[in-house]
């Protein structure tokens, strides 16, 4: 806890430096601005509102629930022409094609996820599997991904996530898909269904847990207040949970974001994503080494207005964080599981 050290990341088989005491250095840099607490339930020029009109001139639906459409400025296309023939190994081009989605989580933008009701939730939860289902019928990857806040580079204060589906296996996709492939052949177990059983022993980077579900702090964290969320038994992919599972998902995602917002009493930025075994052609392949999980990387360090920045040692030589994962599951775990919006209520 008080002498630096690195620890292995088996999943993306690399190191992060640890080096606890430079937590207590004075901080004279850069102050960023918290979430504004006063963002309207509905705003014309919100182009996620209900009724409101997007950047390609569509006007949204007056939807009361979940709401997706295709991102208007999409990263990748279904329809994008072949690379030219590269000359040189050393200039490489390989084709890239997929469909890029927007999903609302309500139809209201001042609410964020810990604030939603435990069915508002569950209903984000089927529209992912859902998503996931439709789109990994013909593409390998189904990425879901929430960004949240201005901080990680969230342009709408609306609640929503991005789905962008890929004809190739994105570099994190590929390199977890041959750690936990290398894992389960050499001890016969999956990774990260086995990383599950160690930490609910071991409790030390536990965060929240309940019958289905269990959230730490990973022993080998990046970010400051990094997260896993991690279920209890085997399962691949997110659209083959059960009823059950996905209520308990709904319940432990609340408990976990409401944490986060209570940390430092700010609507917690953070970028969010699935990762599960391959869709497409890999539907008909053997990905019982794959464990379904969710990455959570918020930015924040020492209050509402003090980041983490990765930049020079951790851009040129390899990540550090500066504070231990157990004490950053211990201020988490100790966290009040009622948000502070809600308090005086």
């Amino acid at each position: 806890a008080e002498h630096q050290h690195v620890r292995y990341n088996p999943l993306r088989e690399d190191w992060v430096l640890v080096s606890a005491h430079r937590v207590k250095r004075p901080w004279q840099g850069q102050l960023e601005k918290p979430a504004p607490e006063d963002v309207p339930r509905w705003d014309p020029n919100n182009p996620l509102c209900p009724g409101a009109t997007r950047a390609n001139g569509e006007v949204n639906p007056q939807y009361e629930g979940t709401f997706v459409f295709p991102n208007d400025f999409p990263a990748l296309q279904p329809d994008a022409p072949e690379p030219d023939d590269s000359d040189h190994p050393l200039f490489r081009a390989a084709p890239a094609r997929g469909v890029c989605k927007v999903m609302c989580f309500h139809p209201w933008s001042d609410l964020t996820l810990p604030l939603m009701s435990l069915l508002e939730i569950r209903a984000v939860i089927d529209a992912w599997a859902e998503l996931a289902t439709e789109l990994g019928a013909s593409y390998p990857w189904v990425q879901i991904f929430e960004n949240k806040g201005a901080m990680m580079g969230c342009s709408n204060p609306h609640p929503h996530c991005q789905v962008w589906a890929s004809s190739f296996l994105p570099n994190e996709a590929r390199l977890e898909d041959r750690t936990q492939r290398q894992h389960l052949s050499q001890h016969g177990v999956p990774m990260l269904l086995e990383y599950a059983e160690q930490e609910a022993h071991r409790k030390e980077r536990l965060v929240v847990e309940n019958a289905d579900w269990l959230v730490v702090v990973p022993y080998w964290a990046t970010w400051p207040y990094q997260t896993l969320l991690l279920p209890r038994r085997h399962v691949c992919r997110l659209q083959d949970l059960s009823d059950s599972e996905r209520d308990s998902l709904a319940s432990i995602m609340q408990r976990l974001l409401i944490k986060y917002d209570n940390l430092f009493e700010v609507s917690f930025p953070y970028s969010m994503g699935w990762h599960g075994a391959p869709t497409g052609l890999f539907l008909e392949e053997d990905c019982r080494h794959w464990q379904l999980h969710a990455h959570y990387y918020p930015p924040l360090l020492r209050s509402a207005t003090v980041r983490k920045f990765m930049v020079g040692y951790e851009m040129l030589a390899q990540a550090q964080r500066d504070l231990t994962p157990e004490q950053a599951a211990e201020r988490l775990r100790s966290l009040p599981e009622v948000h502070y919006k809600k308090r005086a209520e």
